[in-house]
């Protein structure tokens, strides 16, 4: 047998340790049951053999030298028996104790990658509110808003072309008046939105509400007429006269963000191997538990919702142990941890199934 076919032999989970340690543990009080009544009945044999003997007198005495024997047997059985009984509880001891340790170092290992994965959000999306802030003070945005021309939005139109053609995370980039019309675009031939009003929108009104250019408007994931209704975010920045920071409002740029090949992205390169993804599901979501993003593709349409949940959102970064949907399952959770001052305050949660449902308590 050649050295790397034994070592492949050596290879076991944690839990196949535990299992094979529960196995032996078993079969051991078995035996040991077995060898109890055995000796129990070897015992109760040399008893009634002495009373014979001892009744037999002298003719009894070899059948009493038998019993003696019999007894002394049982009595060395029962020693053996007790000290397998002892060696059995500390095998079950120290599969408990693996048992325990594999949980936790699952559970602790399955929440820092689910710390990970939100960071990487965090990180890439405080990018997006400084671009738009940015090129809120482009001149031709500017401009565009302060001639109110055609050949100025058109203009400021080519400018955002190409912007995106450095900037391939966006589907688009929007410039709307101050009545929430939209003046121009930077893809105009795939997403030919000038004209829509957006005055309603969550993106638009939340930088309408800003005081100055530092500060931006926000929607979250949702799917937008926009950019023919796929998933994305739009963060948003006051267009203001001159491009000062505290001038007057006359506009909003916004930038439409390409959401689901950031979120799917992270999600799918979450180092987990391929026998773990069978029972792994991968998730962003928000406070109410509504899926952002989603190993199952379910987003916007599902709302994860468990036992400790509320509990578990409350830790910055934490793990339990519940029964979700009929089966037991180690739930890690990371906070939004934030970066640079930014922060998506979302939740990232890792759910995997172990098997046999079991209640667990919330560990820190």
């Amino acid at each position: 047998m050649s050295t790397t076919q034994t070592q492949q032999e050596k290879k076991f989970t944690l839990e196949e340790v535990v299992e094979f340690t529960d196995l032996i543990a078993e079969k051991l009080n078995v035996a040991i049951d077995k060898v109890n009544d055995v000796n129990h009945k070897t015992h109760v044999l040399s008893v009634n053999a002495s009373i014979e003997a001892a009744r037999a007198g002298t003719y009894g005495r070899p059948f009493g030298i038998v019993a003696t024997n019999m007894s002394e047997l049982s009595e060395t059985t029962s020693k053996i028996t007790d000290t397998m009984k002892n060696d059995t509880k500390e095998i079950i001891k120290v599969g408990n104790l693996i048992k325990t340790q594999s949980k936790e170092f699952r559970g602790s290992r399955l929440s820092n990658m689910a710390l990970v994965n939100i960071d990487l959000i965090d990180r890439n999306l405080y990018e997006r509110t400084a671009d738009v802030r940015w090129w809120a003070t482009d001149p031709s945005v500017v401009g565009a808003l302060s001639s109110k021309t055609q050949d100025s939005y058109d203009f400021a139109s080519k400018r955002l072309g190409v912007i995106l053609q450095a900037y391939t995370v966006y589907y688009d980039l929007v410039i709307a008046d101050v009545n929430g019309n939209i003046v121009a675009n930077g893809n105009p031939e795939k997403f030919p939105s000038r004209g829509t009003n957006v005055s309603d929108s969550r993106w638009f009104v939340s930088a309408m509400n800003t005081k100055n250019s530092s500060q931006y408007g926000f929607e979250s994931v949702h799917r937008s007429g926009l950019v023919s209704n796929n998933l994305c975010l739009i963060y948003s920045a006051a267009i203001r006269e001159n491009g000062d920071s505290k001038g007057n409002i006359i506009g909003v740029l916004g930038v439409i963000f390409k959401w689901e090949s950031l979120s799917q992205t992270v999600i799918e390169h979450t180092p987990i191997s391929d026998d773990e993804k069978k029972n792994t599901r991968i998730c962003i979501v928000d406070d109410s538990g509504l899926i952002l993003a989603d190993s199952e593709g379910k987003m916007l349409r599902e709302s994860l919702d468990f036992d400790q949940k509320t509990s578990l959102f409350n830790e910055k970064q934490n793990h339990i142990f519940i029964e979700y949907l009929g089966l037991n399952c180690c739930i890690a959770h990371a906070l939004s941890p934030g970066f640079e001052g930014y922060s998506t305050g979302w939740h990232s949660v890792i759910i995997q199934k172990l098997g046999t449902a079991k209640k667990a308590k919330l560990v820190k």
